[in-house]
């Protein structure tokens, strides 16, 4: 892992993306890698063709990203004061294409991601992305568990 200069984590702004923020930062200091983080803001709720009264849903989620946001932010902040130099992006849009752009435009070389399991909700949430990043990655990939 001598080669790995600039680190990406992945933050889809859930509860469990905390522990891929604190990897991202634990490696980008052993490593004295750049650490860049991605808030991939996707909105499954506003796909045109739903007629579905599913408002109080998408109010949840928003209130829920809002709080990990800024728990995540919290958390970078931190580092930073500390000296740590963290580069946060904020992207939406589809989160394979947004997390390929920002890997290719910022010359990723290690990409760490949370692996969640593809439940119900996880899959209409987030598609199946992990598994498209995965075939389509220029980089390495660090998953991180549950």
């Amino acid at each position: 892992m001598k080669d790995v200069k600039r680190i990406l984590v992945v933050s889809r702004m859930t509860e469990n993306c905390r522990k891929t923020v604190q990897y991202g930062i634990s490696m980008s200091k052993k490593y004295g890698a750049e650490l860049y983080v991605v808030h991939v803001i996707h909105n499954p709720f506003s796909y045109e063709g739903w007629n579905l009264p599913i408002m109080s849903l998408e109010e949840d989620f928003k209130k829920i990203q809002r709080k990990v946001k800024k728990e995540l932010h919290a958390i970078i902040n931190s580092e930073k004061t500390e000296g740590m130099i963290v580069k946060e992006l904020v992207r939406e849009g589809e989160p394979t294409k947004e997390i390929l752009k920002v890997v290719q435009e910022e010359n990723i070389d290690l990409l760490i991601m949370l692996a969640h399991e593809e439940g119900r909700l996880e899959h209409f949430l987030f598609g199946r992305s992990n598994e498209e990043l995965v075939r389509r990655m220029p980089c390495s990939i660090f998953m991180v568990k549950k």
